[in-house]
């Protein structure tokens, strides 16, 4: 796996770095109004920020006094193809595994 691929699995690792994706799925934000959807204070959902931009799930700009992200969703893309590599193999029948499981702790 490359780099870029750690960098970017380590980034969505975190909870509060999804949901912030999941908010700029809908449109780009001011970093103000991104903070505003959690209860922590800027400066951590700044430190989010900047994971997510290092790792180039987002890109930031300034326009006029206000900082904006947006998604950068080839990023994702990338991340998403290399998991559908493993998409040949069959889903795992987790009702099976527990009845599995359970013969073993019997037995």
């Amino acid at each position: 796996m490359s780099d870029q691929l750690n960098t970017v699995f380590a980034a969505l690792s975190d909870p509060t770095r999804r949901a912030i994706l999941a908010l700029l799925l809908e449109d780009d934000m001011a970093v103000t109004d991104v903070a505003a959807c959690f209860t922590m204070s800027l400066a951590a959902v700044s430190k989010h920020l900047a994971v997510l931009t290092t790792a180039g799930l987002i890109s930031q700009e300034k326009r006029g006094r206000v900082k904006w992200c947006k998604l950068e969703p080839d990023r994702l893309r990338e991340a998403s193809t290399w998991m559908q590599g493993f998409g040949q193999m069959g889903p795992i029948d987790f009702d099976a595994f527990e009845k599995f499981l359970s013969q073993e702790i019997e037995t």
